[in-house]
């Protein structure tokens, strides 16, 4: 069984596109199982295996079964690092376009707004260029350093997989962020 413990599950909870996902009965009925044998091949001791038990059934999404048996199953057979790679730079590429917008969206809210107040009042000194080049520092900031931001950002995701997929220290001690 756990040779082909994760080849079982429909979906596989150590991929972070599967880790958020909502875990089924069968996906705890597996975890369960592969406690059953290993308490039966004496790796686990009964208060071991109760505590297990219950982490397995309240377990809600498919991230929180591997850390669970983690030390119970080879680390063979993982996911392929390309798969993970390319969704992590697909991801920061995408959380990129979204701060691109913001920077966007927060150079041109404010530089119309004052314009237009600009246009109706006074239409003397233009005064909203400071406003402008103020808030337009940022969206060049944000198009020019495009690679690093994006970097930065798969750094970030990168950091997060890993900690989804190592899971607590010991089983029953909540991961602290």
């Amino acid at each position: 069984m756990s040779d082909d413990l994760w080849a079982s599950f429909a979906l596989d909870p150590r991929s972070p596109a599967n880790a958020g996902l909502r875990a089924a009965d069968r996906d705890r009925d597996l975890i369960h199982q592969l406690l059953g044998e290993a308490y039966a091949d004496g790796r686990l001791d009964r208060e071991e295996l109760d505590l297990r038990s219950g982490q397995t059934s309240a377990a809600r999404t498919l991230g929180e079964l591997p850390p669970i048996v983690a030390d119970l199953v080879a680390p063979t057979g993982s996911v392929p690092a390309l798969v993970v790679s390319g969704d992590l730079h697909a991801r920061a590429v995408e959380k990129y376009r979204s701060d691109r917008r913001e920077a966007f969206m927060g150079f041109l809210g404010p530089s119309l707004i004052c314009v237009v107040i600009w246009f109706v009042l006074t239409m003397g000194f233009f005064w909203p260029g400071f406003v402008i080049a103020g808030t337009g520092i940022n969206l060049v900031r944000t198009l020019v350093m495009r690679q690093d931001i994006i970097a930065g950002h798969e750094r970030k995701l990168e950091k997060k997989r890993l900690r989804a997929l190592e899971g607590p220290e010991e089983p029953g001690i909540p991961e602290s962020d």
